[in-house]
Parts: C-alpha cells; structure tokens; sequence
C-alpha cells in the first residue's frame, strides 16, 4: 500500500471514531438516559479539557521517547476498550469519569496524526488537504453505518445496544489501533521540543488586530458547542421530529457541505475576496444557522440549514488558521497555530459546552426545552461578533516569508 493510501485510511478510522459518537451522543444522554443539560454538556467539554493538556501527553512521549505511530497505535487500542465499555455504562458519573480516561488517550491522537502525515509527505502543503479530507469522509461514513445499523436492528426489533454510537466507535478505534502499526515508520525527534513554546505567540497580541481575532475566534468557538451538544436532542424533538433511527444520517448533512467549501468554494474565493470577506461571511453564517434554529418551522428548513455548517466552520475556523499562518512571522508559526488551537478548540470549546448546558438548563422546564429562547442566545452572541469584527478589524499584509 502506498504512503498516501495508509495516511488516508489513518485520517479516515480518526475522524470515524469522533463522528460515530459526538453528533448522536447528547440524544442519548438525554432522551434515553435522562441527563440534564449541564450533565450531558459535561461529559462533551471533556475532550476539549483533554485538549488543552494533549500536548503535554502524547506530543511529549513521541517526540523524545517512541515512535509515533506506535504512540498512536496504544492510545486507540486503549481507548477502543474504554469505548465499549463505556457503551455499557448508564451511571452518569462513572460515565464521567470513564469519558476523561478516554478523551485523555483520544486527543493526543489528533495532532499526532497531523505530525505524521506532514513528516511523511513529500510535499504536505500540496497533499495533506487530500489526504486530510478523507478524515471527513470518515465522519461521514460513520453516521450511514450508524443508520443503516438503527433501521436494520428496528426492523427485526433488536436494539440490545442503546449506546450504539460509543460501540461502534470502539470499533473503529481498535481498528485503527492495529492499523497504526503498518504507518510509515516515525521516529521520536530527541532534539528537546520546549514544551511552552506557544507561548511566544502570545506577543502577537500586541496588535490589535490580531488581539480582536483572538478574542472573536474564543467567542465564535464557545458558540460551537451549541450545534455540537444541543442539535441532535433538537432535531429529535417534538418540534423537529426527526427519528433517532435516522439521526446520524441527518447529522451528516453538515459534513457533507464542509467538504464541498473546503475543497471547492474557500480555495476560489479565497484568492478573489481575501482572507478577511472570507471571515466575515464566516461569522454570518452562524446567526444565519442559529436564527433557522430558533425559528425552528419549516422541519424541512431546520434540516436544511445544516448545511450551512460548511460556511461556518469552514469560512472561519479554517480560515482563521491560514489568516494565522499568514501573519506570524516566519520562525513562530507553529507557535502561532497551538495559540489559536489552545483558544478556539481548547478553553473555546470546553467553557463553551459548560455555556451551552447552562442555557439547556435555564430554559428547560418540566422536561420540556425552549429551543427558540435557548437559539437565540447563540444567534446574539455571534451577531454580536460579526458588527465588532466588521467594525474594527483591519486585515494586515502577510509577513515576508524570507
């Protein structure tokens, strides 16, 4: 098997793992085991948590101790375990605490992943968006399995496995564990990686500019985790209705529309429009999303609307990485990118899907949830965002790359 094909299978059973359960899982925790809100938002603002410390975990061991791929082969055979047995698990807190252990074994993996494709390609800035896509693709073939799995099981009224996301996402992880082992060898790099080295990046912040982005992308993050937490009990909600047999084919809608902008309309537009349009646009589609959510009629609209996920997750938080990688000089970048990493999909994420619970909560009474009042909380936020990013953000000129 060539090079390209073990990295993209690699990139393919990763993202597989996270799509199989992070769409469903809140519809599980709350309409089948009972979960509050800050309950259920808990247990998915760990892997966030588990995010801000990865580093320090897996980055450490493979740079100065083994080899990559089998750093990565031990954490999803362990978290593969942790994953069905999980699956078993109806307590909230021993499912709390089973869900750190295994989010501390699964985020490591995702810049692991990332070090090995780029150390293993020939020309990573040409073929790691081909090969990263197929990650994508994963998450996407993750929800059909999951479908066809749920009709087939109801059609001979078989549901012994209630947490049916979490075993097949066991599945793909022990998969991927043994699959790691035939990855292009990648030794561990001795030369003493600084552990806080992103730290330099924190001097970018004496621009304005740069300091408004930073605070936006942490906003616009936070909001995130209201589609990411609160959209499958939204969907399968009296006022939606979509079945949850069908849930994880809905959910893929989004991923679907994410591949279609990123490999298509950001690299057009991107060149022609620059990259801070491309920003805006990005910040708008979120309250554009959020108010179809509040409005909540037609069902069809709401399902539709989930398209619009391409745009927002693409136009900024890929975007914000290149406006990154743009302006910081040349010998911090890498040091730029863990900041806005550590911002968006670490303290962005994790405080953001404590918010998220919070507001399920406020607005939940005798069982039955709100969803315009808990919608419009996010459209707000991020209408907010797009006036002061249109107001007072000046896009500056790339450094000199020599």
């Amino acid at each position: 098997m060539s090079v390209k094909f073990r990295l993209g299978l690699m990139m393919f059973l990763q993202y597989a793992i996270w799509g199989a359960w992070a769409p469903v899982l809140s519809d599980y925790l709350k309409n089948t085991l009972g979960f509050s809100g800050a309950q259920f938002s808990l247990i998915y603002s760990l892997l966030p948590l588990a995010t801000i410390i990865a580093p320090f975990i897996g980055g450490q061991v493979a740079d100065r101790h083994f080899a990559s791929q089998k750093v990565v082969a031990f954490l999803q055979l362990g978290g593969g375990l942790f994953l069905i047995f999980l699956s078993t698990v109806t307590d909230y807190a021993t499912m709390a605490w089973l869900m750190l252990g295994y989010c501390l074994l699964y985020a490591p993996t995702l810049a692991l992943t990332n070090s090995i494709a780029f150390i293993n390609l020939k020309n990573s800035e040409e073929e790691f968006g081909k090969v990263r896509v197929w990650g994508t693709i994963g998450w996407i073939a993750a929800g059909y399995i999951l479908t066809l799995w749920r009709v087939g099981a109801a059609k001979v009224d078989m549901w012994s496995v209630r947490a049916d996301m979490l075993l097949l996402a066991g599945v793909f992880s022990i998969v991927m564990g043994f699959q790691s082992f035939s990855l292009p060898p990648t030794p561990p790099r001795r030369e003493g990686v600084k552990p806080w080295a992103f730290l330099e990046a924190i001097k970018m912040m004496r621009d304005k500019n740069f300091l408004l982005f930073i605070i936006i992308a942490f906003v616009v993050a936070t909001e995130l985790m209201f589609y990411y937490i609160l959209t499958a009990p939204f969907l399968t909600s009296e006022k939606i209705g979509v079945s949850s047999t069908i849930l994880p084919w809905v959910m893929t809608i989004a991923q679907v529309a994410e591949i279609f902008v990123l490999a298509f309309l950001l690299p057009y537009l991107i060149i022609r429009i620059g990259i801070r349009n491309i920003l805006v646009i990005g910040i708008l589609a979120w309250p554009a999303r959020y108010i179809i959510f509040a409005i909540g009629r037609p069902a069809w609209l709401v399902i539709a609307s989930l398209a619009l996920h391409g745009f927002c997750f693409v136009f900024f938080f890929a975007a914000a990485f290149i406006y990154v990688d743009t302006v910081a000089p040349r010998d911090i970048r890498h040091s730029a990118q863990s900041l806005i990493t550590l911002v968006t999909y670490g303290w962005g994420n994790y405080l953001g899907s404590l918010f998220a619970g919070w507001v399920h909560d406020l607005f939940t009474r005798n069982g039955a949830t709100d969803w315009t009042s808990v919608f419009l909380v996010p459209c707000a936020l991020t209408v907010l965002c797009a006036i002061v990013f249109l107001l007072f953000f000046k896009e500056r000129r790339p450094q000199p790359t020599i």
